[in-house]
């Protein structure tokens, strides 16, 4: 049986590349191609293609809104296939959310491209076990990113890395966990060095972002 393939990459010399090694495998056979994510959703659900070759980055989106969107519309589902010029966690973890079936960078060789679509194509994953436990931690975790700096705060220095996100002074902080202000003052000093800011209101922007991530 033949595997119908669709590419979407933003760059023509590319797809024609792509477009070139693919076709000279015989049970291989792409069928259309794209040089936008609208163009791509447009032609996708048409042509019903095995395997969709998604660019990650595009001039007038994401190919991982793309992978989203045929995944969730079309029945049966497209295997995705993500190709991106970057190692990028966030974007892998988008992409995984999204329903893709692999991840690769675009300096992977000519074999490995086609092994992964053959491999994708046949319903499996080409996710290491990396990519997988890190998706699963960020579930886990809520998707909050994992921090080594926070990770080194002590139960106490994050207890006043809060009190410092809701506005409290060194004063107001004692007061709150019955310390000294000089004992806040120290734990105050100590999270800035492992969290690598120099002032207060630093940390009072990280902590805040890390409530809303």
């Amino acid at each position: 049986m033949t595997i119908s393939v669709f590419l979407l990459d933003d760059h023509e010399i590319v797809r024609r590349g792509i477009a070139q090694l693919l076709d000279s495998e015989d049970d291989i056979e792409v069928v259309g191609d794209a040089g936008t994510a609208a163009q791509a959703l447009a032609r996708i659900p048409a042509l019903r293609p095995d395997v969709a070759i998604l660019d990650v980055r595009l001039a007038d989106g994401e190919g991982v809104a793309v992978c989203r969107e045929i995944r969730s519309t079309m029945q049966p589902p497209t295997a995705c296939l993500m190709l991106t010029s970057y190692s990028d966690d966030e974007a892998m973890f988008a992409a995984i959310m999204a329903g893709a079936a692999g991840y690769l960078l675009k300096r992977v060789t000519g074999i490995d491209l086609v092994g992964a679509v053959r491999t994708v194509a046949s319903g499996g994953s080409l996710l290491d076990p990396h990519a997988a436990s890190a998706v699963m931690e960020r579930l886990r975790t809520g998707g909050k990113r994992s921090d080594p700096r926070y990770e080194a705060l002590s139960p106490q220095e994050r207890r006043i890395l809060e009190l410092i996100a809701d506005g409290m002074t060194n004063r107001q902080i004692g007061a709150e966990m019955y310390l000294a202000e000089k004992t806040v003052k120290n734990y105050v000093s100590s999270l800035l060095h492992k969290l690598g800011f120099s002032r207060r209101t630093e940390a009072a922007v990280y902590a805040a972002d890390r409530r809303h991530s």
